[in-house]
């Protein structure tokens, strides 16, 4: 399946971005009761770009669903998401 261009942008940008950046993006998103399907190719792309880096994000995503209920900080010992 050919993934949307709006998809495709998100991916490029997030791939260039540290990951304390990644980080902030997802904060941005947690108790943002908005959405649109802007903002689930922006998501989407950001859970695929920190899953590319192999960072485990099992605290906010469980394959299907992106909990953005808590604010979360990067474990560079762990290499994992965990929330705040």
């Amino acid at each position: 399946m050919q993934q949307h261009i709006y998809y495709i942008r998100y991916a490029l940008r997030f791939a260039d971005m540290q990951i304390p950046q990644l980080v902030t993006l997802f904060n941005d998103q947690v108790q943002n009761p908005g959405w649109s399907s802007m903002r689930a190719y922006h998501d989407q792309a950001l859970i695929d770009e920190f899953t590319r880096r192999g960072i485990d994000i099992s605290a906010v995503y469980d394959g299907a669903t992106i909990s953005f209920a808590h604010p979360v900080r990067y474990s560079l010992a762990d290499n994992k998401v965990v929330i705040c």
